[in-house]
């Protein structure tokens, strides 16, 4: 999810996912896949911005209870349809994360992919994902670097909304055990809105210990 325009996500994105067709595909986003060794049946897991919910139903599919947190109510519905196409339970809900109560030490997992918000609003939201995680919570988050911009297709249209290494280490350093943290060049799988080669920031950390 990216905020275009900023004040009205929401309603952004509910044009985006009006047609039929999955915008960004059903398959599991890629750093979230590569990481599947760490993702246990039993954990507790919330999507924030999953969108037509490929991810949080890729999740429930593994066995994990799962919460996915969207801003488009025709994403979330979509995402509840692709839920039910698997015959798999999975809590989604209509959320704009600027508003969002979260639940405190409630999860074991949380994933965040290719979610660009404004630039003002991104610390505060990346400080309710750390607390959201319980104790020794895993984050695994992905989304496009600056130099993305004239290399790849997507993403936002201006570098404020894209992830540096050095602003996600300011925005969870002081709360999350960083184990991972890289700017990769990698190769996005086909899709209608983007795929081909891409510029990514990765992050996996830990919600510190108390």
């Amino acid at each position: 999810m990216s905020s275009k325009p900023a004040n009205t996500p929401g309603e952004f994105w509910d044009q985006r996912y009006a047609d039929d067709n999955y915008v960004f595909g059903q398959e599991p986003n890629q750093w979230m896949a590569a990481n599947a060794a760490l993702i246990q049946p039993d954990m507790k897991a919330l999507v924030p911005g999953d969108g037509e919910g490929r991810n949080g139903v890729w999740l429930a599919q593994q066995g994990l209870q799962v919460t996915t947190l969207d801003a488009s109510a025709v994403g979330v519905a979509k995402a509840r349809k692709l839920a039910a196409a698997q015959s798999i339970s999975l809590d989604a809900r209509i959320v704009d994360l600027r508003d969002w109560d979260l639940e405190p030490d409630g999860y074991d997992l949380l994933v965040s992919a290719f979610l660009h918000v404004n630039v003002d609003d991104r610390s505060d939201i990346h400080r309710k994902f750390a607390q959201s995680l319980k104790p020794g919570g895993l984050l695994l988050l992905e989304g496009f670097a600056p130099d993305h911009l004239g290399y790849g297709r997507g993403g936002p249209s201006v570098k404020e909304m894209m992830f540096t290494t050095d602003s996600l280490r300011e925005d969870f350093g002081t709360m999350m055990n960083i184990e991972h943290l890289e700017e990769a060049r990698i190769e996005l799988t086909a899709s209608e809105r983007h795929g081909g080669p891409a510029v990514v920031i990765r992050l996996r950390a830990r919600r510190k210990l108390p």
